[in-house]
């Protein structure tokens, strides 16, 4: 019916705010999307302005209210999904942030990290979070931003700040401070969250000196997040659904049942592996994690992070001036016959599972005279299957064979890529028609709490397959590149020989 009501996703990622309207059946009928600036102040520190982050997000969702209106639609719910582990806090009377916001790829806090580690803490962090201890995580960074904010301490002790990662920053924000509320997949990444009793824990928040008054409530990931401020679009819109970017992901891919992997390819690149109710502890260095928790049930899943992947090509587009667009990567890897023994390891934040190597820098590596433009284009796009192969043969060392991919995010809409992926890692690699997974999943949620859904099997029926790759390699050919690469990694590890 013309006249039923949509969802609204409200995606804030690392680069860029989108907003996405969803029919019921999974559909897009609109998206708006807002770039903004990223800052580095030193080395290894990455910023954003969380008023930057604010003003996009209510830019951009705006717009796709005004959209609907046009069209006579209501929108029955809104859905949030983020980047994770972005750390703000933020004055609770102002609401305005006392410091940028550290993105999850800053590496400020790699000093701290290691002294905790050398003084036998990560062993608890791990059996309580199913985290490592590593800067990409939240909890060192509030740490960070208490110690080096004059008063901020004083003003933690005394209740008058608030921490979130960037979901719980926006639900603040859109409903004009009445909700200071995660939900389990965001509260999973910071550290502080015990995954199995589902519950901010004291004694990582004494070990790290957090005050447990800065801490939002955790709900689940369906759930009655409060309503937008009337003054933000004209009527108070109900916000039921909150999820981190993979998770919301791996839920709009509908990987439900265990065993069920997708791989999504935004600014970084994340594998995860839908483990049920089991929570799996990794001897590869892949992270435990909340899949997603619904009506206080638990799913959990197995997740192995790459830090850089489409950062890499916007590396080449705005870094390097070697391309205009990302869409031109395709036709210059399908002419490049071969990489001429040329790869790129982005390690430009340091490495992250299976090594997680926070001072490895990124490298150019097997360059001659003959080595051009092509070959750097393709270099990096083969560095991302690289990098994925990677997790999937850590995850095998855990047991965790996946027969499948389901990948999704903007890179995939790139052929030779997800081509050249699935003969590197030897699997079957299936792109659905709706590849904007991240935004489905967080109206997924939206739609369950808000009734528009009433089981997975409604949204198991909406996922279709727009495009399946076979691997089509000699084996030999994929041993050699693969060396290649293991080569050019510890090169990057252990420095140049």
């Amino acid at each position: 019916m013309l006249t039923a009501p949509l969802l609204l996703s409200i995606d804030q990622g690392t680069t860029s705010s989108r907003a996405i309207l969803f029919e019921k059946k999974g559909s897009s009928l609109f998206t708006n999307q807002q770039e903004f600036e990223q800052i580095f102040p030193q080395s290894g520190w990455v910023e954003h302005d969380p008023e930057a982050i604010w003003t996009s997000t209510l830019s951009v969702a705006r717009k796709a209210v005004e959209f609907s209106r046009k069209l006579g639609r209501s929108i029955a719910s809104i859905g949030v999904t983020n980047q994770r582990e972005t750390t703000v806090v933020w004055e609770r009377g102002s609401g305005k942030a006392i410091y940028n916001a550290i993105v999850w790829q800053d590496r400020r806090t790699v000093e701290q990290c290691t002294l905790l580690k050398q003084a036998g803490h990560e062993k608890t962090v791990i059996q309580k979070t199913g985290l490592l201890l590593d800067p990409y995580f939240s909890a060192t960074k509030i740490a960070w931003i208490l110690d080096n904010m004059p008063g901020a301490r004083d003003k933690a002790d005394r209740g008058d700040l608030a921490f979130g990662t960037i979901d719980s920053f926006l639900l603040w924000r859109l409903t004009n401070g009445a909700e200071h509320a995660t939900d389990a997949t965001n509260a999973a990444r910071t550290l502080l969250f015990n995954i199995h009793t589902n519950q901010w824990d004291d004694e990582l928040l004494a070990l790290l000196n957090i005050p447990s008054s800065i801490l939002p409530m955790v709900k689940d990931c369906a759930a009655d997040f409060g309503h937008t401020h009337k003054e933000l679009f004209g009527e108070a819109l109900p916000i039921g659904g909150i999820a981190g970017d993979q998770q919301a992901a791996a839920f709009g891919q509908a990987c439900f049942h265990p065993g069920m992997t997708k791989s999504t390819y935004g600014t970084g690149c994340f594998v995860l592996v839908n483990t049920g109710d089991r929570s799996v502890t990794s001897n590869s260095k892949l992270l435990t994690t909340v899949g997603y928790r619904l009506d206080g049930k638990t799913s959990y899943a197995t997740e192995g992070s790459i830090f850089v992947a489409g950062a890499a090509v916007q590396w080449l587009r705005d870094g390097l001036g070697l391309i205009k667009s990302a869409e031109e990567t395709e036709a210059i890897a399908q002419a490049t016959e071969h990489n001429q023994g040329v790869y790129l390891v982005p390690a430009f934040t340091g490495l992250g599972a299976p090594h997680w190597d926070a001072d490895a820098r990124g490298a150019l590596l097997g360059l001659t005279r003959g080595t051009g433009i092509k070959e750097i284009v393709r270099a990096t796009l083969e560095s991302v299957c690289y990098q994925t192969n990677d997790l999937l043969r850590a995850m095998q060392e855990d047991g965790i064979s996946p027969t499948e991919l389901r990948v999704d995010g903007g890179m995939v809409k790139n052929s030779w890529l997800c081509q050249f992926l699935a003969d590197i890692v030897g699997l079957t690699v299936r792109r659905p028609m709706q590849t904007e997974t991240t935004a489905l999943g967080a109206a997924y949620l939206a739609g369950l709490q808000c009734g528009v859904y009433d089981s997975f099997d409604d949204l198991e029926n909406n996922w279709l397959e727009e495009a399946r790759f076979f691997p089509d390699i000699d084996p030999e050919s994929r041993v050699a590149l693969l060396a290649g690469w293991d080569d050019a990694v510890g090169r990057v590890r252990t420095g140049y020989q």
